[in-house]
């Protein structure tokens, strides 16, 4: 026997301003046709002027914990995934721990851009087969609008706001592959990339929030191998196949990305949850913003097997592979 993390509930949300690629081409020499064909991105959410990401996270929270049937007295963990906290401490988790009411147990912020999410929930998992957690919120949550350069259309068009949460909870499984839960997760970083994607600011360099920079190109190409290569080695790490995924949800940068992967996975485009065309790169949101949705319209079923996967600046990425 051996604990697992079991998801619970799922819960998301989304500011309520769409701005359209229209309007960015109203802003920037962009249009439509050239951000679908690049990215598949045709919308996305920004928050709103007085919405901050501690806002966002903690709404996603609450859709999350009613989700589950649960409240904030039934959580003893609180990993949030941000790039884009509220203030440079305390962590943004602990405003939504706040927010929540909660007065015990202990919450903390992890930061690897895109990838955080996965990285939080491999942290939250790992403190409950530890022990040391019964049940937690992973949660993701950005406001990249904050952080964007509004005149470099080959960024501004891609990113965007949002929050989406998991409640975990430790239960007792057998061992293996069969089990429900949080069955691997797999997480790495070279930061000798650093220069390919990053924000040019913060507190101990310039003192500013600074606008993110990045090298698309090169971050795509990759995006395409470290992904393929961690999709393996999650597989492996659990002797499974494949063809016994029965979904795929990636992080939301790029429809081309996402479309490679699934091709050398071999899974029907079916299988694969894509929300980057409505939501944008969400960054940390993105991978429960995607799970949320697929579980809210009935995609994602209870005993099915999900691979999560995704990648970030640092360069940062990892896996994890849960049956729902």
């Amino acid at each position: 026997m051996m604990i697992r993390s079991v998801v619970v509930g799922c819960g998301s949300y989304l500011p309520a301003r769409v701005l359209t690629n229209a309007d960015l081409a109203k802003i920037v020499d962009t249009s439509d046709e050239w951000i679908v064909e690049r990215t598949g991105i045709r919308q996305r959410h920004i928050a709103a002027d007085d919405e901050k990401t501690s806002d966002l996270a903690l709404n996603a929270a609450k859709a999350a914990l009613k989700h589950a049937g649960m409240t904030a007295d039934d959580i003893d963990l609180i990993v949030l995934a941000t790039a884009t906290p509220d203030e440079t401490f305390p962590a943004t988790a602990c405003r939504v721990q706040a927010g929540l009411g909660m007065t015990h147990g202990f919450a903390f912020d992890v930061q690897a851009v895109c990838s955080g999410f996965v990285y939080a929930l491999a942290t939250a998992d790992n403190f409950i087969k530890a022990g040391q957690a019964r049940a937690a919120l992973v949660i993701g949550a950005e406001t990249f609008s904050r952080i964007l350069d509004w005149t470099d259309r080959t960024t501004c068009v891609l990113f965007a706001d949002g929050a989406g949460a998991l409640v975990l909870k430790a239960e007792e499984g057998k061992g293996d592959n069969t089990d429900r839960g949080v069955l691997t997760t797999h997480l790495h970083s070279d930061g000798r990339y650093h220069d390919l994607l990053y924000v040019d600011g913060g507190p101990s360099s310039t003192q500013t929030t600074g606008h993110l920079r990045m090298l698309g190109k090169e971050v795509f190409r990759h995006a395409v191998v470290n992904l393929a290569d961690v999709v393996k080695e999650t597989l492996a790490a659990v002797n499974m196949q494949p063809s016994e995924i029965d979904w795929l949800v990636p992080h939301q940068a790029n429809k081309r990305i996402i479309d490679g992967t699934a091709r050398k996975l071999g899974l029907g485009t079916d299988q694969v949850v894509l929300t980057v065309g409505h939501h944008g790169n969400t960054s940390a949101a993105s991978v429960p913003l995607a799970l949320a949705e697929a579980v809210a319209d009935g995609r994602i079923k209870q005993g099915q097997v999900v691979l999560m996967e995704a990648m970030g600046g640092g360069f940062t990425w990892g896996s994890a592979l849960v049956r729902w």
